[in-house]
């Protein structure tokens, strides 16, 4: 099972640098995985494609402010991406370009602030700590910030990479869904941008239930692949909670013939991550790539995603790729916007 074989041609003019000027305004394809059939749609008409006794399962996340520029002792600028440690006494984050133990970086915003290299580890992780004065800051010290809260205070939206611009003012409203509600996201669960209030109000009309869980997006999704064989792929974990209520209707929906519509590869992850454990909380680390077999869910509603990416496979392993394949050169002949800020596939 090669990286190498999932790919496609990525035009770079395709790639959405925004958002649709009104949230819901973009386009759907609906793929049949079965029969490899597609449609053109548009998001707001995601309820046509839904069936009273179907479950609509929505990722309640918030994205933190977790983008932080420093500056090393010689000035030069270093990137930050915090991740949240879900109460872990160790503050990690993602950085680019090159960093050692011991380095001490100051916040460009408010250089008093500085945080020191404890560790580096791999994948582009470092564990970093908080200094107050000339000493490493203690939870209890007056005043004192840990590295979420300094995210929080000086922090800025941590738009993908690829989008190749600054945060704006508009981004701290449309990099975050209608409904987030926990705080404790690294990336936005993209599936769910277009989502709002008035779709989800439609679809229950139809006797569709809406239920919620939470997955904090971190490493485990957004993390390139660095291997060309998947077997060898360790995903970080990533932190979830799937309520009471939600596995009720869940399984309402199993015994009375509905579908569980999984909105975004963060739910699907973490509803197939309770059917592989058992568990409904905890930290998961579950890769799904083709050759699994899904548990629980049984319609995806997704971004286009890049290539080579964790969530491209996990779109390739639900629609088999041959299909998603077709369907991704499909939406490029035809010009959908793609990656975050794009256009959307439901997958039934």
């Amino acid at each position: 099972m090669l990286l190498s074989d999932y790919s496609y041609d990525l035009p770079e003019d395709l790639i959405a640098k925004y958002p649709p000027e009104v949230r819901g305004g973009s386009r759907l394809l609906v793929l049949d995985h079965k029969t490899g059939e597609l449609k053109d749609s548009f998001y707001r008409d995601l309820p046509d494609f839904l069936r009273a006794g179907d479950v609509l399962v929505l990722n309640e996340t918030k994205v933190m402010s977790a983008r932080l520029f420093m500056l090393d002792e010689q000035g030069k600028e270093h990137e930050l991406i915090v991740l949240e440690n879900h109460g872990k006494t160790q503050d990690m984050a993602l950085y680019r370009g090159k960093l050692r133990m011991g380095d001490v970086l100051c916040l460009k915003k408010m250089q008093a602030q500085k945080v020191r290299v404890a560790e580096i580890l791999d994948g582009g992780i470092a564990r970093v700590e908080v200094i107050r004065g000339d000493v490493m800051a203690k939870p209890e010290s007056e005043n004192a910030l840990n590295l979420a809260e300094l995210a929080a205070k000086y922090g800025e939206v941590p738009l993908p990479p690829y989008l190749k611009r600054e945060a704006e003012e508009s981004d701290l409203e449309r990099y975050q869904t209608e409904f987030a509600k926990n705080l404790g996201s690294a990336a936005a669960p993209t599936a769910s941008l277009n989502l709002t209030r008035e779709i989800i109000q439609r679809a229950e009309a139809k006797g569709v239930k809406v239920a919620k869980l939470t997955l904090h997006v971190g490493l485990g999704t957004f993390l390139p692949i660095r291997t060309d064989d998947l077997t060898d792929h360790k995903m970080h974990s990533e932190y979830y909670e799937i309520p009471e209520t939600t596995l009720r209707a869940i399984e309402d929906a199993k015994l009375n013939g509905g579908r569980v519509v999984a909105v975004g590869t963060t739910a699907a992850r973490a509803l197939e991550s309770f059917a592989t454990s058992g568990e409904a909380r905890g930290e998961t680390q579950i890769f799904i790539y083709p050759g699994y077999e899904f548990k629980l869910v049984d319609a995806l509603l997704t971004n286009f995603h890049a290539p080579k990416s964790t969530v491209l496979m996990l779109a390739a392993a639900f629609a088999g790729w041959q299909n998603l394949k077709r369907a991704y050169e499909y939406a490029v002949a035809e010009k959908y916007a793609l990656l975050s800020y794009g256009d959307s596939m439901l997958i039934v």
